[in-house]
């Protein structure tokens, strides 16, 4: 990107302020605006101004009573003062996204100049990746430039089709999608051995792709979350009512089997902690994760389990995780991936490269302040794990041609 000219432009940038807001419109986290700054700053800096566009929410799957847009909800305006506060100068805000204020405002900015459009899913063209909405976007800039890795995996009008509307050297990527790819990359290619991956989340079926293009490079896998009583009972264990995708079974099988002809290290979890109900306030105790009994479910991986995956954690020199250990929104069956976090951050300390992607993983690095003690945290939890899949991203390509 630096080596683009910026100067008396106007850079059309994608930008991901899809952030959550209170029942105020206050903002609580605004990590998603803080990582798009050094972008636009650079642009800033070198003589642009900057015209951002974005989403935020689902406008059009939660109108209003009367089949209306809740434009008070899901507007943009709810970002700009705080955007102004971040970059210290004035933040324009435009009440339409390809309309005539968006044009008038667009037209008249000056270098150093920043301007907001409205949120470009209250347009039906958005989603569906509608050309002359995408030409509409475009008209309004001189460059494009895309730093929306969360939104890359999403063929949407501003995320791909608006980047055909441009020369080669007058689009590309910004500083946090570069991060992103280079970072990704490090995984993927030729990274320090061993290498481990720690999987988590509810389903196998959420994770299939990704589970077999690991068991193709990784040294080890560590499977923890809700999908590993999936592989418990495929291996003839009694997991209660933990979660079991029936369906997977003989997939979970392929899986082991694949693990061994490749030299994979895989790990389940020993023991987890189980409970009698769905609930933060249910009875609790350890379990040995093959002999769960009938009426009680595991929600978390137990201290035998946090050992065992600290452990194999310790020995990697790079490291993916993507996906929590347990129900980690109740503080209850929280203290796996709390500690999991913790030795990865502490294997990134002692020198190994570490990548955390996906909502929960990311969520406990941030809230256990580690997310400065790990080598790098993805902004897209969707598109992080497609492109680890070996996907091509409509919004990479778009770009790269």
């Amino acid at each position: 990107m630096k080596r683009m000219n910026f100067e008396g432009n106007r850079v059309l940038m994608r930008v991901d302020f899809n952030v959550p807001l209170n029942a105020d419109f206050d903002i609580t986290d605004d990590t998603r605006i803080r990582k798009a700054l050094p972008t636009i700053q650079h642009v800033l800096d070198e003589g642009g101004s900057v015209i951002l566009m974005s989403h935020l929410g689902r406008p059009l799957k939660k109108l209003k009573a009367d089949g209306s847009i809740d434009r008070d909800k899901f507007t943009l305006r709810h970002v700009v003062a705080h955007l102004a506060d971040l970059l210290k100068r004035p933040v324009r805000f435009a009440n339409d996204t390809i309309g005539e204020e968006a044009v008038a405002k667009s037209a008249r900015l000056k270098p150093g100049e920043v301007l907001v459009l409205e949120n470009t899913r209250f347009n039906k063209g958005e989603k569906s990746g509608d050309q002359d909405f995408a030409k509409a976007l475009a008209n309004l800039g001189d460059v494009y430039i895309n730093d929306a890795f969360g939104t890359a995996h999403r063929a949407h009008a501003s995320t791909t089709q608006v980047a055909s509307y441009f020369d080669t050297d007058k689009k590309g990527f910004g500083f946090l999608i570069e991060r992103e790819i280079e970072n990704a990359d490090k995984v993927l290619h030729n990274p320090p051995r061993p290498l481990a991956a720690i999987v988590g989340g509810a389903k196998v079926s959420d994770k299939i792709l990704l589970l077999e293009k690991l068991l193709s490079s990784v040294d080890i896998l560590i499977i923890g979350g809700g999908m590993a009583y999936t592989f418990m009972k495929a291996q003839g264990g009694s997991v209660g009512k933990s979660l079991v995708e029936e369906d997977k079974l003989d997939l979970a099988l392929d899986l082991l089997e694949k693990a061994k002809k490749n030299g994979v290290e895989l790990l389940l979890p020993a023991d987890s902690m189980v409970a009698d109900d769905f609930s933060a306030d249910a009875n609790h105790k350890v379990s040995s994760s093959s002999e769960i009994e009938p009426g009680w479910m595991g929600l978390d991986i137990g201290p035998r389990a946090i050992d065992d995956f600290s452990r194999a954690i310790g020995k990697a020199k790079c490291m993916l995780w993507n996906g929590p250990m347990g129900v980690f929104e109740m503080d209850a069956f929280s203290s796996g991936t709390k500690a999991i976090a913790q030795a990865v951050a502490d294997a990134t300390k002692a020198g190994a490269f570490s990548l955390v992607g996906g909502g929960d993983s990311v969520a406990a690095v941030t809230q256990m302040n580690l997310a400065d003690q790990v080598s790098f945290v993805s902004t897209g939890g969707g598109a992080m794990l497609e492109y680890l899949e070996g996907k091509e991203l409509p919004g990479i390509k778009a770009i790269r041609g």
